[in-house]
């Protein structure tokens, strides 16, 4: 049994074909304002035309950076990202191309369920997860149920919580988000704000943590604001949804070593005092998540899958 799934990214998409949880193939595609749907058709053409004749997919699984409306089977929001294909019914055209059933859902939910059904949190029935990179994406778990709420909009918006009032507006409207602190798009912001002699800016947050190994003081400086913000981010979490694990990925976590500590400390220290500490937990295979959650759609009841 093997599934296709198209991953579309903040910074780049990915599609490929998933049996059993594990990815057989994939290919890796460049995302930027040009990227359409006829772009993505193109796409996937040539990727199928590449695989064995003989593979047949039983669903198509859908992953987006923002907001999905599932009933419409379409990406309500990302904030700029994917401007040409929001609203378009994602899934409708999936199931009248490949002729099989097809699903949508925000790409961090999609995240959460992969490691719940193949990675770290096998087994584990209450789960947040929390990924850093362009943005801030967040997901939860509740008895083994993904968090999406009435117009679904639960659980995916934690980088949005207010972590500073007086901080700067975000582009969703809020005030202070953490996203808007500590995320690769904030990176610029925070650096010049800090004080001290003007250093070369690193480009992504991987390279601000690599900087800040190399004993970069400027570099330092940052990501002590942003583990801070990240930790009361994943503070945030737990208090909402009372999690028995906590998933933090992301590629910056390749420095793991250096950040799993500094983050375990500040949630410990910070969550309310009878608040269980759930243990925070890493990947080992974060590129894999989104494709795994996406092949899992198919298992979910119906009414979690629609």
């Amino acid at each position: 049994m093997q599934q296709l799934c198209i991953d579309l990214g903040g910074s780049a998409a990915k599609i490929g074909v998933v049996q059993s949880g594990a990815v057989i193939s994939s290919r890796l595609l460049t995302v930027d304002d040009t990227f359409t749907l006829t772009t993505l058709e193109d796409a996937l053409d040539s990727f199928i035309a590449s695989l064995d004749t003989r593979a047949r997919f039983t669903s198509v699984g859908i992953a987006v950076p923002g907001v999905v409306n599932r009933s419409r089977g379409a990406l309500l929001s990302a904030h700029g990202k994917y401007a040409q294909i929001q609203n378009v019914n994602l899934t409708d055209w999936a199931a009248k191309r490949f002729g099989v059933p097809a699903f949508i859902e925000n790409d961090a939910r999609a995240a959460l369920l992969g490691e719940i059904r193949y990675g770290v949190a096998m087994n584990q029935h209450d789960a947040v997860l929390m990924v850093l990179g362009t943005g801030i994406g967040t997901a939860a778990c509740i008895s083994d149920t993904l968090l999406r709420g009435a117009r679904d909009h639960a659980g995916i918006l934690g980088g949005h919580m207010t972590v500073a009032v007086d901080g700067p507006v975000c582009p969703c409207g809020n005030v202070g988000c953490a996203e808007a602190l500590a995320s690769t798009w904030a990176l610029r912001r925070a650096w010049d704000a800090q004080p001290g002699e003007a250093e070369t800016r690193p480009e992504d947050i991987e390279r601000l943590v690599s900087a800040a190994q190399r004993g970069n003081s400027h570099a330092n400086r940052v990501l002590d604001g942003f583990i801070a913000i990240w930790g009361a981010t994943l503070v945030s979490l737990c208090h909402a949804y009372d999690p028995s694990v906590a998933i933090i990925s992301g590629g910056v976590m390749k420095a793991k070593d250096l950040l799993l500590p500094r983050l375990t400390q500040y949630v410990r220290e910070h969550l309310w005092s009878s608040s269980y500490r759930p243990p925070i937990l890493v990947p080992d295979h974060p590129q894999l998540s989104v494709m795994r959650g996406l092949a899992s759609l198919e298992s979910l009841p119906p009414k979690e899958r629609k």
